[in-house]
């Protein structure tokens, strides 16, 4: 048996997007055949659910119980790849819990695929959170992520800084999510289903909905391109194992 891997996607900074690439993340699991589970650390509400539900539980993982309800069934769990959606602000503080209860040990020993999906922001307040970051993601697979959410220019940053930063992590890799257009991204938000079934214009009941065939074509785009982005950094490869 394969070992499990787990993906952290988070930001210490909210508004850059994190749970839309979690959604993509998850829609390309499924588009893969790879069985994946999510958790949705935005308790009690949970926006990530509201897309997967069947596919997601709400946790608090601030709270040693829902803690264990993610860690302590890694192995025995029926999904091979488990998503943790991380939510704004907890990312620094759920590392440093991973780095307490002993997890970033058996990352150490090769008994979990860990990596992080650290989405960055156009500031360079976002790039202070790689500094904070560091210290915990040595033995994992380390993304620094470039949501273009809103068109958002990240290179307004002084070259040299950025490099300063991106080094602080040896062997960390950047992903670059192009942007969705609006009004595209806008109608999926009001259908509240995973950017695949909106492609396929199903609603949440798998029924045939009546979306915008141009909105559905934008989306599609969009969604291939990130998917060659996951492609480009072998993340097939990478949840299992190899």
């Amino acid at each position: 048996m394969s070992k499990p891997a787990v993906i952290l996607v988070g930001a210490d900074k909210g508004g850059v997007g994190k749970t839309t690439v979690t959604r993509t993340l998850l829609d390309y699991f499924v588009a893969h055949n790879i069985p994946a589970r999510a958790f949705d650390t935005e308790s009690p509400r949970g926006t990530l659910k509201r897309f997967h539900p069947d596919m997601t539980e709400v946790v608090d993982v601030t709270t040693i119980p829902d803690q264990m309800r993610i860690f302590d069934t890694l192995a025995e769990a029926d999904a091979k790849v488990t998503v943790i959606d991380v939510r704004a602000g907890l990312l620094s503080s759920t590392l440093r819990a991973l780095r307490d209860i002993g997890f970033l040990d058996i990352v150490k020993k090769g008994q979990v695929t860990f990596a992080v999906f650290h989405i960055l922001g156009p500031s360079i307040a976002s790039l202070d959170e790689i500094a904070e970051t560091a210290a915990f993601v040595g033995d994992a697979k380390y993304f620094l992520v470039k949501n273009h959410i809103n068109n958002t220019s990240f290179f307004e940053w002084d070259p040299a800084t950025y490099d300063s930063y991106f080094s602080k992590i040896k062997d960390a890799v950047e992903i670059n999510i192009p942007h969705l257009n609006e009004m595209a991204c806008e109608q999926v938000e009001v259908a509240s289903v995973p950017f695949l079934t909106f492609v396929a214009n199903k609603n949440a009941g798998n029924e045939t909905a009546a979306y915008s065939f141009v909105l559905r074509g934008y989306v599609r785009h969009w969604l291939g391109n990130v998917w060659g982005e996951y492609d480009r950094v072998k993340l097939t490869d990478i949840t299992a194992g190899r």
